[in-house]
């Protein structure tokens, strides 16, 4: 069986967002994924070719100002060199992100990382879940406790630390990590059957 290569594209400004990295990342390897962890203000050439021989890229930044970070920013317009020859068609693509705000205009984020997929020609993997915490038997401790679909979205008080993060959503995007495995495998076994 072929082992699913998943790669975290992610920039975290004060660490939220690279605490939820690390849960994307734990939740794949429990699926059983190669994973490697890029730092998009970071990223050297290898990466970049470990991004290009990945199955999936689960993009990560924290929402600021109602959209990606600016050096997530400044890595997807890099990226435009994979995009002249659609070097990533065809791989999966999902992602993440954290605010202070519940709301915090996080979908934006999200929504700019499925276009960012769309133009790579990449098919988006949402996070498959029902949302938590929106009934009276509910509690912020459900996966998915903000109620967002696209991808894993998490809430922390801008005036508490990484350790801050909320335990459910850890588990929300270590449930993506591993949909995101499980996805890249049922894809990878179709084209080997192709």
């Amino acid at each position: 069986m072929t082992t699913p290569v998943v790669s975290i594209a992610y920039h975290s400004g004060y660490g939220h967002t690279a605490v939820l990295a690390e849960a994307v990342r734990a939740g794949a390897l429990e699926a059983g994924a190669e994973v490697h962890m890029v730092k998009v203000d970071e990223i050297t050439d290898e990466q970049w070719r470990t991004l290009d021989r990945s199955d999936a890229i689960v993009f990560g930044s924290p929402t600021y100002m109602g959209t990606a970070s600016g050096a997530f920013h400044v890595f997807a317009e890099a990226s435009s060199r994979r995009w002249s020859g659609q070097d990533w068609q065809d791989k999966l693509a999902a992602g993440f992100t954290n605010s202070g705000s519940k709301s915090g205009d996080k979908l934006h984020t999200l929504q700019f990382f499925q276009i960012l997929a769309g133009q790579h020609g990449m098919h988006w993997v949402n996070l498959g879940l029902l949302p938590g915490w929106n009934s009276s038997e509910g509690s912020e401790h459900d996966l998915n406790r903000l109620g967002v679909f696209a991808g894993a979205a998490a809430q922390t008080n801008v005036d508490e630390g990484p350790d801050a993060v909320h335990k459910a959503d850890i588990a929300t995007a270590e449930h993506l990590g591993r949909r995101v495995t499980e996805t890249a495998r049922v894809l990878t076994r179709g084209r080997t059957a192709a």
